[in-house]
């Protein structure tokens, strides 16, 4: 007897990798967001600026590829570090990204006044060449620091393109940390009540309804009585209500896919309602699932916007990319760069989060047939 073996046609996972690859704009934007994501923590290790350190010289200084301080730049510095120092510039000069200085006073100068040279992120150590006068006259010279500032700095002269990328991390994790939990919950609970039908479904959702009505910043208001304002407020608020919506979807999805033939034949074949929502339902409406939480991540991420720009949100020393924004809009007149740069890296995002989803929602679709 002659047995002939079946074969068994792709799985739904490699189905739905193949029709991703195959997705240019879809496999660009993933590239793009895993680009922002390794942007976001490895970035600040190597722009050579810690997110918190202020350059109280280089205040709102522009967007440019060249070194800081520029030649126009040093002397108002000097002149400015001479005053705290009460020593009297005598003469200056540059050469080689060097400085020389003869500093004179009507007392002996104190060398140790010296080191506002470095403190001030500009110069380097200042080295004694000549002394005269009794020590009432030094020519020192410093070493000119060269800083870059590709994205400029903000209004107490931090570096900006750290703080994004510093800021990329919260808004990133605070985005998938709260979808992931909308994911859990709202795909088990709308599934569910989508099954159960009749009174238990109608309970289930106005349950979901009776959450709906609560103000939303009401809710966070009542949370900032018992907890602190920070980070994992806004994950514990923003998670809490953001599951309402992915439960609905689910559920309507439930409703239209359980009178389905294929679900009614899992029924006559003994299969448990468990198992049935594991291996039949959920699969079906993973291209819903995906797109919603794709949109869910930047929702989410401007929802942690408005909240810090309240002052609700993340709060110093941390940022966020919503924080960010907030400080540049108060600056868009004088500083227009410190609004565009969180913008745009939330703008690149938002936009590579879309297009992906929308190339999941194809790659996921059962009803879609193999290009050949």
């Amino acid at each position: 007897m002659i047995t002939l073996a079946v074969p068994r046609g792709p799985s739904l996972a490699a189905l739905a990798r193949r029709r991703l690859v195959r997705n240019r704009p879809a496999l660009a934007a993933l590239v793009m967001l895993i680009a922002v994501g390794l942007a976001c923590l490895l970035g600040p290790l190597l722009t050579g600026h810690a997110p918190s350190r202020i350059y109280p010289d280089l205040v709102r200084v522009k967007p440019s590829l060249s070194a800081h301080p520029k030649p126009d730049a040093v002397r108002p510095a000097i002149d400015r570090l001479a005053f705290r120092m009460r020593l009297t510039v005598e003469e200056y000069s540059v050469s080689d990204h060097t400085v020389r200085l003869t500093l004179t006073s009507p007392k002996p100068i104190n060398e140790r006044s010296l080191s506002y040279l470095p403190r001030s992120d500009l110069f380097g150590p200042a080295r004694v060449l000549e002394r005269a006068e009794y020590g009432r006259r030094l020519v020192v010279e410093a070493p000119i620091q060269r800083l870059y500032f590709l994205l400029g700095t903000d209004v107490v002269g931090r570096d900006l393109l750290t703080r994004c990328l510093v800021a990329g991390r919260i808004s990133l994790l605070i985005g998938l940390t709260a979808t992931l939990v909308a994911l859990l919950v709202g795909v088990a609970y709308g599934a569910v009540s989508g099954m159960l039908g009749g009174g238990g479904d109608a309970l289930m959702m106005r349950i979901v309804d009776i959450l709906y009505a609560l103000p939303f910043v009401f809710f966070v208001i009542v949370l900032l009585v018992f907890f602190r304002a920070g980070l994992w407020l806004v994950l514990v608020a923003v998670a809490a209500v953001e599951w309402l919506d992915m439960a609905r979807i689910v559920r309507t999805q439930t409703l239209a896919l359980k009178s389905r033939d294929f679900v009614r034949a899992a029924h006559a074949l003994g299969l448990t309602t468990p198992a049935i929502l594991a291996r039949h339902i959920v699969p079906n409406m993973l291209g819903p699932i995906v797109v919603a939480a794709t949109l869910l991540v930047p929702r989410v991420i401007l929802l942690e916007s408005f909240l810090s720009f309240l002052g609700l949100g993340v709060q110093e020393p941390a940022t966020s990319w919503g924080v960010l924004i907030a400080e540049g809009s108060r600056s868009l007149e004088s500083a227009p760069w410190m609004l565009g740069a969180p913008a745009g890296f939330l703008v690149v995002s938002l936009i590579a989060l879309n297009v992906l989803g929308d190339g999941l929602a194809d790659a996921l679709d059962p009803r879609l047939s193999e290009p050949s």
